[in-house]
């Protein structure tokens, strides 16, 4: 059966979250029992993966020979304990990283 995480926003409210259940621990009961509550707010959660971002991207626009663009992704999990966390790969976090350089129309 689908359990779901009850996530609060900093300005009122809350979004329910689609969670994995415990693998090996089935869960019975009213729907009620099937919604466990975050240990802190969507932004709060979010705010940390953001400025794991922003210090990623800070690497790569700080090269001697700065690229023109970046393009960073990854996917995000949403934990109860947790909060936001960076989905892995196989056994690692994963970041999808581009860089692009435009070819300088002064150089020949």
């Amino acid at each position: 059966m689908t359990e779901l995480m009850r996530i609060p926003l900093e300005r009122g409210g809350e979004v329910y979250v689609e969670a994995e259940p415990v693998p090996g621990l089935e869960r019975a009961g009213r729907v009620a029992d099937l919604v466990e509550d975050a240990s802190q707010s969507l932004e709060q959660a979010l705010r940390r993966v953001r400025d794991a971002a922003a210090a990623a991207v800070t690497q790569f626009v700080e090269m001697a020979e700065k690229p023109d663009e970046v393009e960073l992704k990854f996917g995000l999990k949403l934990d109860a304990q947790a909060g936001a966390i960076i989905a892995r790969t196989g056994m690692q976090g994963h970041f999808e990283v581009k860089l692009k350089w435009r070819a300088n129309a002064e150089t020949p």
